[in-house]
Order: C-alpha cells, then structure tokens, then sequence
C-alpha cells in the first residue's frame, strides 16, 4: 500500500508562543514535536503502524499550524485504510502548503480507494504536471507503478479507458522493467477485451517476477475468458500456491474448474475461499450455483440467502434464490424474491415464467394467468410463456382459452412435443378424437421415450376401433415400462376384440399379477412408515415388526431394509443390522 512521508521536518522553524511554564515553552514543545515526528516517521517506515499513529498524532496535536505532521498522520491513515480521518488529514495538509507532492500522492490514492474518482484525476494531473519539471534524481520524477495504476482506475472509472491504457502504455515504455505497470496495462487490455494483448502484458510481468502471484492470477483469468480452461487452470493454480491466503485467487481457480466441467474441484475452492473469508459473498454465490448444477438445490439455497442478506441490491442473486427456493418446492418464500425479480426486469419472459410458477405450485391458478399474460404482452412470441399458459387455463378447466395457447406455442416451436401432447389430452377430453389422436401421434413422433404417452395413445385409439394402431402403441407402452399393469390389462382388452383369446388371457394374467405387485409395493410402503414413526419413538420392537412386515410385502423394498438395519443397531445387533444395510445399498444400485 502506498506510503509517502516528507522527511526533513526536524529543520523547520516554528514559531510557539510563550507560556508561563519553562516544559511548555516554544522550545521545550518544539523539541516534542520534532522527537515524536522522528519517532512516528521512523515506526511509519518499519511498518510499525501502532507507534507511528501514537507519535504522529502527538504532533498534530502540539502543533497543528505545522503542515508537515498532518501530511505525515494522514499518509499513514491511509495506509491502514482509515480513508476518512486519513482524506481529512491530508486536505488539511494541503490548505496549509498546497505545494506539499507527498500529500498530494497520498491524497490522489485515497480518494480513488474510496470512489472520488474526479478529485483523485484532478490531484494526479498536478503530478503529472509536477513530475515534468523535475530532474531526474527527483523521488517524483516518475509517477510510481501504485499512483499510475490508481490514476488509470480513476480515468477508466470515469468512462476514460482510452487516456488510461495510453498513460499506462507510455509509463511501460520508461519502466519497461516494471512488473506492476505490465500487470496494470494488462488489467486495461481485459477491460477492453483484448485478451491476446492482456496475456502479452501479464506474460511479460511473470517473466520479470516469476512469483508474482497477481499476475499468474490476471493472467489465468484473461486466459479463461480467451476459452483457454485448459491453460487457464495452471496459472491460477499457481497463483493459489504462491498467495495461499488470496481468496480472489481460489474462487477464480474455483470458476476456472467450473468452465472445465469439473465441478467437484470447484466446490472444494470456493469452500476453502470462504474459510478463508467468511464475509466474502462472490464465493458464497459460486458455490450455490455449483451445488446447483449438481442437483443440490436444497443445500445450495442457504448459501444463497446469504449471498442476499450481504448484498439485497443483487439482483442476479435476488434472482438466483428464488428459483432456488422454487425448484425446492418452497413457493411461498420465492414468491417476494420472483417479485422483485420481475420488478426490476419488467419485460423478461423468464422472469414472468419463474414467478408464474410459483403461483401454479400455491394453486393460485388466476394469479399465475394473469402473470403470464402480461408477459406475453411484451413478449409476444415467447414460447415458454405461450405453452405455461395453455397449461394454466387447462388446469382451469378452460380448453376452449387453453387450445389456442398451445397452438401457438406448436407454431413457434414446431420441434417441441409437449404442446401437441397437450393438446392431445384437451381434445380428448372434448371428445375430438381425431384430433386427438393427430396429436399425441406427432408428439410421440417427437418423444418417443413415453411410456405414458404411448398408453394413452393406445388407449385413445381403442376407443377409436383402430385396434392394430391401439396394440402396436400399447406394446411399445409395456416394452418402455413392462411393470405397469394397466398397460397389459388395456392390451388385453384389444386383443380380445381382436379375436386373439389366448393373447388376451396372457395379458389379462400379467396385468393382474403386476396389479398385486402394485398393491404389496404400496402396503409395503405404508408398513415402512408406520415402522419409521415407531423408530422415532424409541418402540423399537414395535418398529422391526413393521419392517418385516414390509419385507414380506415388498423383500425389495430399500427403505424397509435400511429401517430394519437402524432398528437393529438399536438393539445392538450389528452383524445383522449391517447386513441390512448392505441390502439396501444393493437395491439402490439397482435402481440407478
């Protein structure tokens, strides 16, 4: 952090007026002064921060006409990032001598770290200006690489890239060993994109200064936005190991590992970014999106709110969490984000769509109509909103409102299935069975892997006597899923208008015993569940009788088996408790 302090004030004359003790006289206070400037001066360049306040304090308050001492406290106020009292300061400093360059270097930083951009220019043009005229053994000959790169911020914050990158640009030019004004002109490069001529600038700060962890770090992000993920990983990997307490560094590594699929990798940065800073919300919202992606929505929403609380005007994060909290099931706390969300985005269909479905999964069917409605004014040819609509009206019983939302929805996305099965079932239900069955055929066509649909159509076509249609399209249902029993009964039927009695009674016998199934399986499911309330009341005997009554129903019912298991280890019957266990791992292998 910059540091400027002007030495030398020993040798100043002061002028105190005289009082009646001897301790305070003009000479007695001068030589306080000038033993706590030295001392605060000394301890400022040792790094010793504690003293150097205590000292330097000292003398603005003996002698506060003295330019000199508020220069010097401000600069080191500043250095600590105590920006307020360290401005105040340095202003003071400069009312008492404007000519005072050190103050004025300190000053310029400061107000570009706290956002006074147009202040901050105004002081660096005068050293500019100043840095002109002097010599070259003058310490402020040259701008140092610290106040140019704050210069260049200030100028790029300020809508001046162009005038930044040329001033950093000619400053390379005379410090062309400089690793620090490489790794800045390389920063303005990424601003503008120019990610070729970034990746020139951060190679050539790593090659004068191999251990420059801010470098390997730009240069691996420049590299990732290049679409280089591959070479993008090493440096910032590097820049990791070189600056292990840089969480700007981990969470970067961590996005980089994003980009290349890897996920896994990427939670395991971020998580250390956040150990490593826990106020830190960029992390935070990386690693909710990563859990995201990994279908770890639920744990992915706490990280979320977080990320909210810190920063409520975020509105992608706004954003963010109300999906979240929607695809969890939780309507009701994502209704005010999606709100929000659509507030601050009044023509996205997207943000229509989310807060649509809210309202469809609180059952407030007219509110979700009136959402998406809106949004197709704006957004008159948006698909999504077209089609959630048609499923709006439909859940509300309004074919005649829902066909043609479907209709159109067809028409902008001819390759999309989901309206014409939709459409399907509506005219159906109307007792339109040609239309009908027009199409569920072309959405089968589309999507062939639904079972259900295929039962449909089969069925639909049986009530139409197009028995061939109906058998071929119920045995592709029973291929895709042969242990639905209602397929098989339906096939049955067809078969015995067909004349085929013998493949009707196969049918009939299979449909049947997979109807018993059907039926073990959910009395199973009951006994697991009275056997799991029992466990949780610690009547444990109880419990096992359920389990295995379960087992006896359904001997592959998972649940059972892992109850069973925890049930016995209650009783402290390990072996068979772990042999119950192991069954039920295989039976989620299975399932898998």
């Amino acid at each position: 952090m910059l540091l400027i302090l002007l030495l030398g004030f020993a040798t100043k004359a002061i002028t105190i007026a005289e009082t009646g003790s001897q301790d305070d006289s003009p000479a007695a206070i001068n030589n306080q002064v000038q033993m706590a400037y030295r001392a605060g001066t000394t301890a400022a360049m040792k790094g010793d921060s504690k003293t150097a306040l205590l000292e330097l304090g000292k003398v603005v308050q003996l002698a506060p006409q003295i330019e000199e001492g508020h220069s010097a406290f401000g600069a080191v106020l500043v250095r600590l990032g105590r920006f307020s009292q360290g401005i105040h300061e340095l202003e003071q400093a400069l009312a008492l001598k404007p000519s005072d360059v050190s103050a004025q270097a300190n000053l310029a930083w400061a107000y570009e770290q706290t956002r006074a951009y147009d202040k901050a220019i105004a002081l660096f043009q005068q050293l500019e200006a100043h840095a002109r005229t002097q010599p070259a053994s003058d310490p402020f000959h040259t701008l140092s690489p610290s106040l140019i790169s704050a210069y260049a911020h200030s100028l790029v914050a300020t809508g001046q890239l162009t005038t930044a990158i040329a001033k950093m640009t000619t400053a390379v030019s005379e410090s062309p060993h400089s690793p620090d004004l490489h790794d800045a002109l390389g920063s303005l490069y990424a601003q503008e994109q120019k990610w070729s001529t970034a990746i020139n600038e951060f190679e050539e700060a790593i090659q004068i200064s191999p251990k420059y962890a801010a470098a390997h770090m730009h240069l691996g992000v420049a590299l990732l936005e290049a679409h280089q993920a591959s070479s993008a990983i090493p440096e910032l990997a590097l820049a990791s190991r070189l600056d292990p307490e840089s969480v700007v560094a981990a969470t970067e590594l961590g996005k980089a590992y994003v980009v290349s699929n890897e996920d896994t990798k990427a939670v395991v940065e971020f998580e250390r970014a956040i150990r490593l800073d826990s106020a830190a919300s960029e992390p935070k919202y990386q690693l909710a999106l990563a859990l995201q992606r990994g279908g770890h929505t639920v744990e992915a929403v706490p990280w979320f709110r977080q990320v909210v609380e810190a920063q409520p005007k975020d509105m992608e994060a706004v954003a963010s969490l109300g999906l979240a909290l929607l695809l969890t099931g939780n309507a009701k706390d994502a209704i005010p984000f999606l709100r929000q969300t659509l507030a601050n985005t009044p023509h996205d269909g997207t943000a229509h769509e989310n807060l649509a479905a809210a309202y469809l999964q609180m059952n407030e069917i007219d509110e979700a109509i009136r959402v998406l409605g809106s949004g197709l004014k704006n957004n008159p040819d948006d698909f999504q909103l077209h089609y959630n609509l048609g499923l709006a009206l439909k859940l509300k019983d309004d074919n005649a409102a829902a066909i043609p939302e479907l209709e159109a929805a067809a028409k902008l996305q001819p390759s999309a299935h989901e309206p014409h099965y939709t459409l399907g079932v509506i005219y159906m239900q109307d007792g339109r069975y040609d239309d009908a069955a027009r199409e569920l055929a072309l959405a089968m066509k589309l999507h062939p892997d639904n079972a259900d649909g295929w039962a449909t159509l089969g069925s639909l076509y049986r009530k139409m006597n197009k028995l061939p249609e109906a058998a071929e399209a119920l045995r592709e249902a029973i291929r895709q899923m042969p242990e639905q029993p209602d397929s098989h009964l339906t096939l049955a039927a067809v078969l015995a208008e067909q004349g085929n009695a013998a493949g009707a009674a196969s049918e009939r016998q299979k449909g049947a015993e997979l109807e018993r199934v059907v039926m073990r399986r959910q009395q199973a499911t009951v006994s697991t569940n009275s056997g799991n309330s029992l466990l949780r009341k610690g009547q444990v005997a109880d419990a096992i009788s359920r389990y295995q009554e379960a087992l006896r129903d359904d001997p592959n019912c998972a649940e059972a088996h892992r109850g069973l298991a925890n049930a016995l280890e209650r009783q402290g019957k390990k072996a068979e408790a772990a042999a119950e266990r192991q069954k039920a791992n295989e039976l989620d292998k299975r399932r898998q």
